[in-house]
This record gives C-alpha cells, sequence and structure tokens, in this order.
C-alpha cells in the first residue's frame, strides 16, 4: 500500500512566502509603469497645449496683416508661414494634434515653458505675457529660451530685436547653430516671441535664402 507524501508546515509556509513575493513585484513592476507612463502624457499635454498657442499667435498675426496690408506684410505673412510649417511638424513629432491652435483648444492658455517659443505678431498685435520660466530675468550671459525659433520682422533700421519676455534696453546675443554666425542686439519694443531680429540684424546671422534660424542659441549679454 503506498503511503500519500505530505508537506510539511514549514515547506507549505516558504511556499506561500515565495508567492507573495512573486505577487508583490508585479504589482510594484505595474505601479511604476503606470507613473511614469502618467507623467510622459502630462509632458506630452503640456508641449502640445504650447505648440498650439504658439500656432494660434502666428495665424492671427497673417490674419492681421492680410486685413490691414502694408508694403511689409506680403513678407511678414511668408515668414510667419514659414514658423507655421515648422511648428506643424513639432506638433506631429510631439504626437500631437497637426494643425491644433490655441482657438481650436483654450484660447486663454498660455503656453509651457517646455514648449518651443515660436515667432509671433510684431507692433501690430498685442504683447504677449512672459512665460513660466521668466527668461526676463535671466542673469547676464545665461542661455534663454532654448528651444526658440527665430525669424525677422520686416522692419528697416539699424540692427535690432523685439521680445515679449525682455525689457526694452536688454541685450541679447543671438546665433545661427546651422552656420555659426552671431550678433548682438538690443531690445527696442514688444512682439510676441522670445526674440525677433529685424531686417538689419537678421542679415547678420541668416542663411542664404532662408527666412527662420530653426537652431538657435539665445543668451542674454546685458
Amino acid at each position: 500500500m503506498s503511503r500519500r507524501r505530505t508537506l510539511s508546515t514549514k515547506k507549505k509556509l516558504a511556499l506561500l512566502v515565495s508567492a507573495a513575493a512573486v505577487a508583490g513585484g508585479g504589482a510594484f513592476a505595474l505601479a511604476a509603469t503606470s507613473n511614469a507612463a502618467s507623467v510622459q502624457n502630462a509632458q506630452t499635454s503640456t508641449v502640445c497645449k504650447g505648440l498650439a498657442t504658439a500656432l494660434g499667435n502666428n495665424q492671427k498675426f497673417i490674419d492681421g496683416q492680410r486685413a490691414k496690408p502694408d508694403a511689409q506684410s506680403a513678407a511678414r505673412i511668408a515668414n510667419r508661414e514659414a514658423v507655421i510649417a515648422q511648428i506643424k511638424v513639432q506638433q506631429e513629432a510631439s504626437g500631437c494634434t497637426v494643425g491644433e491652435s490655441a482657438q481650436d483648444s483654450q484660447a486663454g492658455t498660455q503656453p509651457a515653458q517646455s514648449a518651443p517659443a515660436a515667432s509671433a505678431p510684431e507692433q501690430s498685435a498685442p504683447a504677449q505675457s512672459a512665460p513660466a520660466d521668466n527668461a526676463g530675468g535671466a542673469a547676464a550671459g545665461e542661455q534663454v529660451c532654448a528651444g526658440s525659433t527665430v525669424t525677422l520682422s520686416g522692419e528697416g533700421g539699424a540692427p535690432a530685436a523685439s521680445s515679449n519676455q525682455f525689457p526694452a534696453g536688454t541685450k541679447l546675443k543671438v546665433t545661427n547653430l546651422d552656420n555659426n554666425k552671431s550678433t548682438t542686439v538690443e531690445v527696442t519694443s514688444v512682439s510676441g516671441s522670445c526674440v525677433l531680429l529685424n531686417n538689419a540684424a537678421f542679415e547678420q546671422v541668416r542663411e542664404p535664402g532662408k527666412f527662420l534660424i530653426r537652431k538657435a542659441r539665445i543668451e542674454k549679454v546685458g
């Protein structure tokens, strides 16, 4: 007659502890994955809102130029259309809705500090409030507005710039990283972007035939 083998109390306890450890480890892994996904989703949402706001600002400027055109309107509209095209590329790369503007979502939402800034209206458009990173308070020599694109305002005169983050009299150094050309200009007026160069300043750093600097380093020098 065969005898049935039974597990001892110690062996049963060891098996239960092992099973609990495996189950607990799985729960921890799931929780960590869930938290990482939540953070990623929040970052994506923030970037998308900033891009939508930038696109809306540029489209509003184009509409204003078309409603009240002047001698420089055609060039300004062409510049802003190039900026909008770049924003759409960034929207697609970031997983956002391509072509979404602030008017399509939340018109009053301010761009997030992680969203790339884009060129926006100059003198004919209302000034935009400074973003959360408070670039205007940056120390001299500090790089500001990381990720910003730079274009020209179509304004004449001596080399100068306009900005929505730095007061008149602030000096900014703009470097085109595609050709390593730099210019240091003084902010003289308000616009809707971190830095907008007038024609003379833009000529000092531009690449032939291009109206947009996609890779720029902007530094506060005074």
